[in-house]
């Protein structure tokens, strides 16, 4: 229940989340997912929370690990960090908190990005999730904005459908949904003329 929980706050934070309700699922999924932030409960059933832990740190995953345990004592604490992991957050904790702490973490888990992306006249702020075009300020839903920082991130490289997928939705999305064609009409709507966003048949977008 607590799993489910976060997963659908995070959502509603725009992010893509997976769900291993145990340990052996969570070591299976990381086996073949690169994630930017893993949420770890400690008290994992099959494979302790602590054991997968180790198994992160020594496959040397570029995943920034989280961990959630219902003890906030010192002690715990400082074995939990010592274990590797980045950081560390006590159960019951403020929601608010935790997106902070993902959200920090995910920043160090990938290499330092302008604050600012520039590209054919489109000027997208992450921080204050912010999009103009030569000045105009245009409003995105939280897939649309997802999508277009995609696609700016890539700076002129082609992004396929598949990535789109993985990045700005999750594993429950439908791999043969349309919904990639759907936002991306609507996102070149929002931006205007003319087209900056560019179909490569078979291969994917481009911006």
């Amino acid at each position: 229940m607590l799993a489910d929980a976060i997963a659908t706050g995070l959502r509603r934070e725009a992010m893509a989340v997976d769900v291993a309700y145990d340990g052996a699922g969570a070591l299976e999924r990381t086996g073949y997912i690169d994630y930017d932030v893993i949420v770890l409960d400690r008290d994992l059933p099959k494979v302790h929370g602590d054991e997968v832990c180790r198994r992160l740190v020594a496959s040397r995953t570029a995943s920034r690990i989280l961990m959630l345990t219902a003890s906030g004592d010192v002690d715990d604490k400082v074995e939990g960090l010592g274990l590797g992991a980045d950081d560390y957050l006590a159960k019951p904790f403020v929601f608010v908190e935790l997106v902070a702490r993902v959200r920090a973490l995910g920043r160090r888990s990938a290499p330092a990005l302008p604050p600012v992306l520039e590209r054919s006249g489109v000027r997208l702020d992450p921080g204050k999730r912010l999009v103009t075009r030569d000045g105009g300020e245009i409003a995105l839903t939280k897939k649309e904005f997802a999508v277009l920082e995609e696609l700016m991130r890539a700076e002129g490289a082609v992004v396929s459908q598949e990535d789109l997928l993985d990045k700005a939705w999750d594993e429950n999305i439908d791999p043969f949904t349309n919904v990639v064609r759907v936002t991306m009409m609507t996102l070149r709507k929002k931006l205007g003329e003319p087209q900056v966003i560019e179909t490569v048949p078979g291969v994917g977008y481009r911006l």
